[in-house]
């Protein structure tokens, strides 16, 4: 006599609910590994957001510095402010800026010029992992001999930043506008 109930060896209810269990748990497997790819791929965009963020912010500081530092300068400490600027600098920038300090330290104490600049926003337009364009718009106010009240100076530059040894440095600033 064939055996007949939940429990038969014989093509019975057994071989279909242990059909399902395997098909069940194939699923689960399945499920938790499409699970675990979702998952890990979420977090790396993640990364990937943050880090962009991360170096966004850095662009930012490092070009809303160099504006101040380009836009602030005392004849009263030219050497040091200049200083200032070259180590923020790289590439042709850097260059002609050390090549016209001698004669911008002689016009700036000649005319007792102080300079103090303030950055009042700044964008990105463009950047990658090695290199960026900022616009910056500064104000500053400009005292010298023929202006000993001050005159108010605005300032738009285009900075041109590239990343060198783990900081952003200005190797390009254009006045525009």
């Amino acid at each position: 006599m064939a055996a007949r109930g939940t429990y038969g060896v014989t093509g019975g209810r057994a071989s279909v609910t242990g059909g399902r269990a395997r098909l069940l748990s194939a699923g689960l497997v399945a499920a938790t590994a499409l699970t675990t790819v979702l998952c890990v791929w979420l977090g790396l965009k993640l990364a990937d957001q943050r880090a962009a963020e991360h170096r966004r912010q850095d662009i930012l500081a490092a070009a809303r510095q160099s504006a101040v530092n380009f836009t602030s300068l005392d004849y009263r400490h030219y050497d040091r402010d200049s200083r200032t600027v070259l180590q923020g600098a790289t590439g042709d920038f850097k260059k002609q800026f050390a090549a016209q300090t001698a004669q911008l330290t002689k016009l700036v104490a000649q005319n007792k010029s102080v300079s103090e600049g303030q950055v009042l926003e700044a964008g990105i337009m463009r950047s990658d992992a090695r290199s960026a364009r900022v616009l910056v718009v500064a104000d500053g106010k400009v005292t010298n001999t023929a202006a000993p009240q001050g005159q108010p100076r605005t300032y738009r530059l285009q900075l041109d930043l590239v990343r060198v040894a783990g900081r952003w440095l200005t190797s390009d600033v254009t006045f525009v506008g």
